[in-house]
């Protein structure tokens, strides 16, 4: 098995950076098998299609409009992703449906893919997240460790 886990956003404006955020702590407090490859996307959006390359599953963790309270984690999968990020959220978006749709034409889309986003508070320029968003940390890791066990993969803590 070979899965991708993308941490997506702009750690400059506050809760759009969350996915980045993520990531990073997923990198730090967890062991993974060596079939998982945690990835730092950034707002790479297109400089990502070569590591969706060869991938079984992949999975974005991003800041996303649910249109719902601020804190909100929800999952999009599969074929609904393009179309959910229609809405922009952050610049960063625009590169994020030419991706899946350039993984697409290139034959390069995984047999599965998955968005575990969080409703941000604020966009405003800075490096922190808002205390709605980084309350709720505990609660997006769990969802995305499950995902991530649904997918038969073990996270050790460290």
């Amino acid at each position: 098995m070979n899965i991708a886990v993308f941490g997506i956003g702009n750690i400059l404006l506050s809760d759009d950076g969350i996915g980045v955020h993520v990531v990073h702590k997923l990198m730090h407090e967890y062991h993974f098998s060596p079939s998982i490859e945690l990835i730092d996307g950034g707002t790479k959006g297109l400089d990502l299609l070569p590591l969706f390359e060869n991938r079984d599953k992949i999975l974005i963790i991003d800041a996303a409009n649910f249109k719902k309270d601020p804190g909100t984690i929800d999952t999009v999968e599969g074929d609904n992703i393009p179309a959910f990020l229609s809405t922009k959220l952050s610049v960063h978006q625009i590169g994020l449906p030419d991706l899946l749709f350039a993984a697409k034409i290139k034959n390069l889309m995984p047999d599965e893919i998955c968005l575990i986003g969080m409703q941000p508070l604020s966009m405003d320029t800075a490096t922190d997240l808002s205390e709605t968003v980084s309350d709720r940390m505990d609660d997006f890791l769990d969802r995305i460790l499950e995902k991530l066990s649904e997918w038969g993969v073990e996270a050790v803590s460290q």
